[in-house]
C-alpha cells in the first residue's frame, strides 16, 4: 500500500538487528504503539488502517478477521518476540473512523487498548456503561485475551458527540488493572484539521483541583477501574481563556505507579488566566514572549490508584547499585517506589526482621556469605495490600591493596618506564600470575602478576596508566590505581581555545602538552592558573595574548612555553522599525534595520517565513496574508558569532483580493517574465492553465511562484491560454476565478 508500519528488534547495545519486518496491506497503515507480555514475550503492534487485506488475520481464530467499515479500522497485530514472526492479526473497529491509540499488557499476559472512534463502540461486560452512562462516547478502552479471540470487556467514555473529545496521548494498565488514559482537546486542535469536541462537559470525578471547570481546551485525565466497574479519577488541568492550552505528542507518560508526567504549550496571552501553578516550584512565571505568550509548563500528578509497590535496590557508599563488597560491608536500601505505609526489611543474615514507615534503611553485614535480601511494602488501602522485591548481597573477607609506581629510565630522551607493582594481597592468598591486567593507553595490555613491567612507548604523548586488579578471587576486584604519564624527550607546552567569544565569555583551555609536570598560565588580563584545564572568565571587550608555561625535570629541556591570542567580543546591538503603522489594508510592511556591530541578520516575521540578509540598509519588506498579530523578530551575529536579539509585536489588516496579468512576455529579458497570482489573503490556491485544445501546461499552488510559458520544458508560442484560479482565503471565504493569459513572443 501507500504506507506500511514497520517493527525493528535491535540487541541491547543497537549493534545488531535481530529482525525487522513490514506489517500492512494495500491501503494506508500506520502502527502507532506496541508492548510486549510480561509471560510469552509476544510483541502486540496496534495502529490504524484502510486495508482490507491486512496479513494474518487467518492464521488463527481472533475476534474480526475482516474490515469493520467506516474509514479507518484499528487493528492488534501479535508477533512471536524471539523470531519476529507475525502470529495473529485482528482489526478493532465499526462503521467509523477508529484508531487505536494505546496497547498495554497486564502482568498475566491479558490485551488492553484505547483509542478513539466515530461512531460509538460496542458496550461489553462493562458495569460502568450501565444506564447509559457515557455510552455514546467517543473515547474507548478494552481488555482481550492474550490470543485476540475473545473480549473480556470494552468500555467507552466521553460526552457522546460527533467527533472524540480528545486526543489521547498517553495509556498505562497498572498492577491494580486500572486503565489510565491523559488527552487534550480544544479549538487549536480543531484548527489545524483535527476535529474534536474539546474538554468542556467531560465527566469530573474525584479532581485534584474541583474549583477548576475548564475552558474547553485543557487536559484531561481519566481512570477506569479494574474490569470496567467504575470511573475512579476524571479531572481537567490547565488555563482557563486566552490562546488556549495544547500539547505535541510523546510530551505525556505514566509511570508504573500511576503517576502522569506531561509537559505542555501553555499560553497565557489574549485574556487567559495563567497555567496553575504550586508553591515552591523552580519557576512560577510564564516568561512566554508577545503575542500568545507561550511557554513550557510541566505538571505531575500522583493518581494513587495502582496499588502498593516494592522496588528494592542497594547501594554500597561510592557504588550505587552494588551488591558485592568487603566484610564489613554497609549496605543502604531503598525502596525507590517508596509509597508504602510500612515496609518489612529481612537481609538474610539471621537478624531480626527491621519494621520501618519509611523508604530506606542501612545494614552492615558482618560475615562473609551470600544473602537474600527481601523488602516487603505494605498498604493494607490499597487493591493489592502487599508487594515484594529482592536483592542478592555477597559478602567477602579477601580483598586486596592495589597500587603501583613509575621510573623513567635513563637516558633523557628515552621513553621508556619501569611500573612496579606494590599492591598487597590478604593473607595467605598471593597473588596468581593473572591477577593484573596492565592498560598502557597506547592500544597494548598485560596480564601479569605482582612482578616489574617495563614499557618503551613508541611516540611521545600523554598515557593514562591503569593497573587494573581484575582476579575475582578477592572481593574488591576490580579494583583500579591509575598514573598519568607523559612520555616525551623534550617538553612541549601545547593547548587549544576558540579563538573567540562573547562577553561574559567563561574560556576553556584544553592542554595537549607533550610531557610536563607543572604548569603556568597567564590569561593576558592580569590573572594566572596553576591548573592543567582551567577555566576563564573574560567580562571586558579585547584582544588577550594567552601563555602556558610547562615544565618537566624528566625531560632533556625542562620547560616550554607557547602563547595563543583570542578576541572577546561583544554582541551587537539590534534595533529595528517597521511602517505603516498603524498597518494599513493590503499594504506591504517595510522594515528598516537600525542595529550595529553585525553583519549578518536573519529576519523572522512571526507567519513562518523568514529572510537573511547581512547589510543593515537593504531593503526589507514583507507581504502578510491575514490579518493578525505577529511577532517579528531580528537576529543578529557578529563576526565572532556573537548573538542578539529583538522582537516587536505587529499588526497586520489584510482584506482578501487576488488578480492576475492578462498577458505576459516570457523572453528571458527578466521583465515580465513570468506570470504569477498576486493578490493578498491567499491561504490555498489552485491554478490551472489550459492552451485552446484544453491541454494542462500549468498548475500550480504558490503564489510566489508562476508559469514561465514553457510546457514540458519547451517555449509555447505566443498565444492566448484559459485558466481556472481555485481560491481559499485566509477567512475562510472561497473563490473561484476564471480569465485568459496572452502569451506574447
Amino acid at each position: 500500500g501507500g504506507q506500511d508500519g514497520l517493527l525493528l528488534l535491535l540487541n541491547s547495545n543497537l549493534s545488531n538487528v535481530v529482525f525487522a519486518t513490514h506489517f500492512g496491506g494495500t491501503g494506508q497503515d500506520a502502527c502507532f504503539v506496541l508492548d510486549v507480555s510480561p509471560t510469552t514475550g509476544n510483541i502486540y503492534v496496534a495502529g490504524a488502517t484502510t486495508s482490507t487485506d491486512l496479513p494474518g488475520v487467518n492464521n488463527q481464530s481472533v475476534l474480526h478477521n475482516t474490515f469493520q467499515g467506516g474509514q479507518t479500522d484499528g487493528f492488534i497485530a501479535m508477533y512471536n518476540g524471539t523470531t519476529g514472526q507475525l502470529m495473529a492479526t485482528t482489526y478493532m473497529g465499526n462503521n467509523g473512523n477508529d484508531m487505536l491509540y494505546g496497547i498495554q499488557c497486564d502482568k498475566a499476559g491479558f490485551v488492553y487498548i484505547m483509542g478513539t472512534a466515530t461512531a460509538a463502540w460496542t458496550i461489553r461486560n462493562s458495569p460502568f456503561n450501565n444506564n447509559n452512562n457515557q455510552a455514546a462516547g467517543k473515547q474507548f478502552v478494552a481488555k482481550i485475551n492474550p490470543d485476540l479471540n475473545a473480549w473480556v470487556y470494552s468500555a467507552n467514555f466521553g460526552k457522546g458527540q460527533q467527533n472524540p473529545d480528545i486526543s489521547p496521548i498517553a495509556f498505562l494498565v497498572d498492577r491494580c488493572e486500572n486503565v489510565y488514559v491523559s488527552g487534550w482537546g480544544g479549538g487549536i486542535n480543531s484548527s489545524q484539521g483535527y476535529p474534536n469536541a474539546g474538554t468542556n462537559g467531560m465527566p469530573i470525578v474525584n479532581p485534584v483541583n474541583p474549583n477548576f471547570q475548564g475552558d474547553g481546551s485543557d487536559f484531561y485525565l481519566f481512570v477506569l477501574e479494574k474490569n470496567a466497574v467504575r470511573q475512579l479519577y476524571g479531572g481537567l488541568y490547565g488555563a482557563f481563556g486566552g490562546f488556549g492550552d495544547h500539547v505535541d505528542g510523546g510530551t505525556s507518560r505514566f509511570d508504573a505507579q500511576g503517576v502522569i508526567y506531561h509537559a505542555v504549550c501553555s499560553c497565557k496571552g489574549q485574556g487567559g488566566s495563567g497555567f496553575p501553578v504550586t508553591a515552591g516550584v523552580d519557576s512560577d512565571v510564564n516568561n512566554g514572549g508577545q503575542g500568545a505568550q507561550c511557554n513550557l509548563a510541566v505538571f505531575k500528578i500522583a493518581l494513587d490508584f495502582a496499588g502498593v509497590g516494592s522496588g528494592l535496590k542497594s547501594s554500597i557508599p561510592g557504588s550505587t547499585r552494588d551488591t558485592s563488597g568487603c566484610v564489613p560491608l554497609l549496605v543502604n536500601f531503598t525502596d525507590t517506589i517508596a509509597i508504602a505505609q510500612k515496609y518489612i526489611w529481612n537481609f538474610g543474615d539471621g537478624s531480626a526482621d527491621v519494621t520501618t514507615t519509611t523508604p530506606t534503611v542501612p545494614h552492615t553485614f558482618n560475615a562473609p556469605g551470600t544473602f537474600r535480601v527481601r523488602l516487603i511494602a505494605i498498604d493494607s488501602n490499597t487493591c493489592n495490600i502487599a508487594d515484594t522485591s529482592f536483592v542478592n548481597i555477597r559478602v567477602r573477607n579477601d580483598d586486596a591493596t592495589v597500587g603501583f609506581n613509575s621510573i623513567k629510565l635513563l637516558p633523557c630522551d628515552s621513553l621508556k618506564y619501569e611500573f612496579v607493582n606494590t599492591s598487597v594481597p590478604p593473607p595467605n592468598k598471593p597473588f596468581r600470575n593473572n591477577s593484573f591486567v596492565w592498560l598502557f593507553d597506547d592500544g597494548t595490555t598485560l596480564t601479569t602478576g605482582n612482578q616489574r613491567v617495563t614499557k618503551a612507548y613508541a611516540a611521545s604523548g600523554t598515557y593514562n596508566v591503569r593497573l587494573i586488579l581484575t582476579d575475582t578471587n578477592y572481593c574488591n576486584a576490580p579494583d583500579t590505581a591509575f598514573e598519568v604519564i607523559r612520555a616525551a624527550a623534550a617538553v612541549e607546552a601545547r593547548f587549544t581555545t576558540p579563538p573567540s567569544g562573547c562577553i561574559p565569555y567563561n574560556a576553556s583551555f584544553n592542554n595537549i602538552s607533550i610531557a610536563g609536570q607543572t604548569f603556568f598560565w597567564r590569561f593576558g588580563d592580569g590573572t594566572t592558573s596553576t591548573e592543567r584545564n582551567p577555566t576563564h572568565l573574560y567580562n571586558t571587550p579585547g584582544i588577550y595574548r594567552i601563555t602556558l608555561i610547562a615544565t618537566d625535570p624528566g625531560t632533556c629541556n625542562l620547560v616550554d612555553s607557547t602563547s595563543f591570542t583570542i578576541t572577546v567580543s561583544s554582541s551587537p546591538t539590534v534595533r529595528f522599525s517597521f511602517s505603516p503603522n498603524p498597518p494599513e489594508t493590503n499594504t506591504p510592511v517595510t522594515f528598516v534595520n537600525t542595529s550595529t556591530g553585525g553583519n549578518y541578520y536573519r529576519w523572522l516575521f512571526g507567519d513562518g517565513d523568514s529572510l537573511v540578509t547581512t547589510r543593515t540598509d537593504t531593503l526589507v519588506q514583507h507581504i502578510y496574508q491575514r490579518s493578525a498579530t505577529f511577532q517579528v523578530c531580528l537576529k543578529a551575529r557578529n563576526q565572532f558569532g556573537c548573538e542578539a536579539d529583538s522582537c516587536v509585536s505587529l499588526r497586520s489588516s489584510v482584506e482578501p483580493l487576488v488578480d492576475v496579468a492578462s498577458a505576459f512576455t516570457p523572453n528571458g529579458d527578466g521583465i515580465n517574465d513570468i506570470v504569477r497570482v498576486r493578490g493578498f489573503g491567499i491561504a490555498r490556491m489552485n491554478w490551472r492553465i489550459f492552451n485552446r485544445w484544453g491541454q494542462l501546461v500549468y498548475q500550480g499552488t504558490n503564489p510566489n511562484q508562476g508559469w514561465d510559458g514553457k510546457y514540458q520544458g519547451v517555449l509555447q508560442a505566443q498565444d492566448v491560454f484559459n485558466y481556472v484560479l481555485d481560491l481559499e482565503f485566509s477567512d475562510g471565504t472561497k473563490l473561484q476565478k476564471k480569465g485568459d493569459i496572452t502569451l506574447l513572443r
